[in-house]
């Protein structure tokens, strides 16, 4: 998640005043595509968790270290994407003895490999052409993972049904989402759709909004009642987006993303029942569903409450979104996700498989890592006592370092943080001195921005400025993982609370 795509470099470009706008531009370069002349959908987009100032600036650092320029620390530490195996967490064994016989074919019969993993190899490559993974499965996925995905969902929800007709598979969770909302974005009488957001939340979905032309109706997560959605904040943001905007849908991120919590069953079943008064769809971001943190919060999901409540809610459309980046196998690079969609009507399901069908096909590398992920090894097969001591120590590891992670920041005088009860980020709130707010609006940045930079520069710890989250106005914010490993991870929160008590210093001496 380091990588800046082009058209970010283009905008921190255009914002530095190095690259024309306007009329100059077209006179000087008379380029088809210009600032002006491009989707202007896209100008402003924005996707701070990998291509914010502090993620360039980080990149900047790191290369100056690998040139041996003097500077304060010895290495940047990544801090800014939910990405496990790249800070050092294992992959799954039995996943990557699936995928190496998927990708090559000879490795079956070389016995190099347990049998059940050869067997669910075997049974993955039965359903390509000529048994070839480089072959083009079917648009919405391939039935076999498919199946498997529905059961994996069944056995989740207790015995709840799940058909695989309602599965698609996608290259991410991401581009499911990015599905749903094309699917809902329909202007009418000249109002745009509108899409209820939660701030703090992750912002793929302010982009991927602004990036269809709809609207973004944000609703303020209660961070002083541990991020809890309160149905009050809701009325009041569908009554003011009215004015606006045709509200068509609710988005919710659970276990939440920046912000960690996990909702109760009275919550969802308030929200659902919201939902159902203002007919809006529920598109449930399930995707850190396996990553609970604390034992006395589990995870159930939309689709459990939904089924269980009964008529008339148990007949509402939604949506579910899953993926192989996160959980136990955090396959972040492998890029496979899937949605469950329920209760749509004949018409609409052939229009959203029709439109589906114009990406092509998911890759068939990220099917077979999910096909892994949600068939593992039985406990009669050879497979399962490795599975099962693996991903007990990868929960049991995520688990302590959550723990410690809120323990430690919570100690540092100005900062308060909520518990991390499931996912994988820490969201501290900070006070920063209204010195440092005065030097902030003097640089050109929002103040937890300032805040975020000068940490970097001074500890290269790179995390992510709360305002590209969203916040409420007057409070700071970043998010930071939980995922260094543990005496990195220690050293981290030393840094930061070193580095805080510094800052509050330097700006909260005489007036400047």
């Amino acid at each position: 998640m380091k990588a800046v795509s082009i058209l970010a470099i283009v905008l921190i470009f255009q914002t530095s005043g190095t690259v024309p706008s306007g009329p100059e531009l077209e006179s000087s370069s008379r380029k088809i595509l210009t600032l002006n002349t491009i989707n202007q959908n896209l100008r402003t987009l924005r996707m701070p968790t990998n291509a914010g100032p502090t993620i360039i600036e980080g990149r900047r650092k790191e290369q100056e270290l690998k040139e041996d320029k003097p500077l304060p620390f010895e290495e940047v530490l990544w801090t800014n994407a939910g990405d496990p195996q790249g800070m050092g967490d294992p992959y799954v064994t039995f996943i990557h003895d699936v995928l190496a016989m998927v990708v090559d074919a000879n490795n079956i019969n070389r016995g190099i490999y347990p049998k059940d993993a050869a067997k669910r190899a075997k049974a993955f490559l039965a359903t390509l052409e000529n048994n070839s993974i480089g072959t083009y499965p079917h648009p919405s996925g391939i039935e076999l993972v498919r199946r498997h995905v529905a059961k994996y969902i069944q056995k989740r929800d207790g015995g709840i049904p799940s058909r695989w007709q309602d599965i698609y598979l996608s290259n991410g969770a991401a581009t499911s989402i990015g599905n749903v909302l094309k699917l809902l974005n329909c202007q009418k009488d000249g109002s745009k759709s509108g899409v209820m957001i939660p701030v703090p939340q992750f912002p793929f979905y302010a982009a991927k909004l602004q990036d269809n032309g709809m609207h973004a109706i944000n609703y303020y997560l209660d961070e002083d009642n541990n991020w809890a959605i309160n149905i009050n904040h809701l009325e009041q943001a569908i009554t003011a987006a009215k004015e606006f905007c045709k509200p068509r849908a609710i988005v919710i991120i659970n276990p939440g993303n920046p912000t960690s919590q996990v909702l109760t069953r009275k919550s969802i079943k308030d929200i659902i029942k919201f939902a159902y008064k203002h007919r809006l769809f529920i598109m449930a971001d399930e995707a850190y569903q396996e990553n609970i943190n604390e034992d006395d919060c589990p995870f159930i999901s939309f689709k459990k409450v939904l089924s269980e409540m009964g008529e008339p809610y148990n007949k509402m459309e939604m949506a579910s979104f899953k993926t192989c980046s996160k959980g136990y196998a955090s396959e972040c690079g492998l890029r496979c996700g899937y949605v469950e969609l329920i209760n749509l009507s004949p018409d609409v399901r052939t229009a959203y498989e029709t439109y589906v069908a114009t990406q092509l096909t998911p890759n068939t590398v990220g099917q077979a890592a999910l096909e892994a992920i949600v068939n593992p090894p039985r406990e009669d097969e050879p497979s399962y006592e490795q599975w099962l001591k693996e991903t007990t120590n990868i929960f049991s590891s995520l688990k302590k370092r959550a723990k410690f992670l809120t323990k430690k920041l919570n100690s540092i005088k100005g900062y308060s943080c909520n518990p991390i009860q499931g996912g994988m980020y820490g969201f501290p709130r900070i006070d920063i001195p209204p010195q440092a707010i005065a030097a902030a609006k003097r640089a050109g940045q929002e103040p937890d921005e300032f805040y975020s930079l000068e940490l970097l520069n001074q500890t290269g710890i790179v995390v992510v400025p709360g305002n590209g989250f969203g916040q409420l106005p007057g409070t700071y914010h970043y998010r930071t993982t939980t995922l260094p490993q543990m005496d990195k991870l220690k050293k981290m929160v030393s840094d930061i609370k070193k580095f805080h008590k510094g800052f509050v210093a330097k700006y909260t001496q005489n007036e400047l």
